[in-house]
């Protein structure tokens, strides 16, 4: 649990990136009066919110279980991941619109080497940040820092995509060319908030662990699936990075009470050893009676 607090400092270095680059981008767009720097500064205010957004997840994330929240507060970085979702569509749609409206009325650009010097600068800071939190997000199994970083990376790779425009204005004077490339910039914000916004739906939906991890489980049970001991009604979800893990063992009705829990112990530790954080529920039944398996659905008939 020390080790989740920990994680918002990873949140604080993503608000202070934020605010750094949208300092030097706005400057950037003053200087030159591209469109397209424009839209890269855009972004970079939705990252600054989705930054706060993400403290405050890892903050709520990291609380102990409590009386109304049993199974902890982990699932609360899917809410910070779809606002971040919901947040870079928005951005794209001011975006498209600010372009739409220069490429109706095309400005000439101004002082576009200083002003991509500038960008530049931001970008590189941008990409610092974003491979710290996908590390961080990676070895903590944070959804919110991984979603943090994949934002900053799409800003990474539209920043490099509008200075390649704004540098092709300055050397052809096709001025189309700016508010062209900020319609394909908001594009690919777009595909980056729907995919944001699909895994965040998905966590908040439970669904199943990956399969790797899943075979792991199964191996595990597998080894023990002797002289007469079996499993059923395996069930996986995952909340953030805690994971759960449910599962019937049936062992002979005539071992004891102690050698039936002992095998469970043995099974849960083993499942302990593989992965982790994880909250692991085993219900031991007697293989022999036949109400055991009716527990195979999940919720079993009345």
């Amino acid at each position: 649990m020390n080790d989740r607090r920990r994680l918002t400092r990873y949140a604080w270095l993503s608000i202070l990136t934020a605010c750094v680059t949208i300092s030097l981008k706005f400057a950037a767009y003053w200087l030159t009066g591209s469109v397209g720097l424009l839209s890269d500064a855009l972004e970079s205010v939705v990252n600054l919110v989705a930054a706060l957004a993400a403290l405050l997840a890892l903050i709520i994330a990291a609380l102990p279980p409590d009386q109304d929240h049993a199974y902890g507060h982990s699932k609360v970085e899917y809410f910070s991941s779809g606002l971040e979702g919901s947040l870079i569509i928005v951005a794209a749609i001011t975006i498209a619109y600010s372009a739409i409206g220069r490429l109706l009325s095309p400005v000439p650009l101004e002082q576009v080497g200083i002003g991509l010097a500038v960008s530049v600068l931001a970008a590189m800071l941008n990409l610092f940040t974003a491979r710290v939190l996908l590390r961080a997000g990676r070895q903590y199994r944070s959804v919110t820092l991984i979603a943090d970083a994949h934002h900053l990376m799409t800003d990474v790779w539209t920043s490099g995509g509008v200075l390649l425009g704004v540098g092709a204005v300055a050397i052809t004077g096709w001025i189309v060319l700016d508010p062209l490339l900020a319609l394909l910039v908001a594009l690919q914000i777009v595909r980056s908030g729907i995919r944001l916004l699909r895994e965040s739906a998905l966590g908040l939906m439970d669904t199943a662990l990956p399969n790797n991890e899943q075979q792991e489980i199964i191996d595990i049970l597998e080894r023990h699936s002797q002289d007469g001991v079996t499993y059923h009604a395996l069930r996986t979800r995952q909340a953030g990075a805690q994971r759960f893990v449910s599962v019937h063992v049936q062992v002979p009705g005539a071992w004891t009470v102690q050698a039936g829990h002992s095998l469970v112990e043995e099974i849960e530790r083993e499942v302990r050893q593989v992965m982790a954080p994880v909250s692991i529920l085993t219900h031991l039944e007697p293989v022999e009676d036949p109400v055991s398996w009716e527990d195979v659905e999940l919720n079993r008939p009345v």
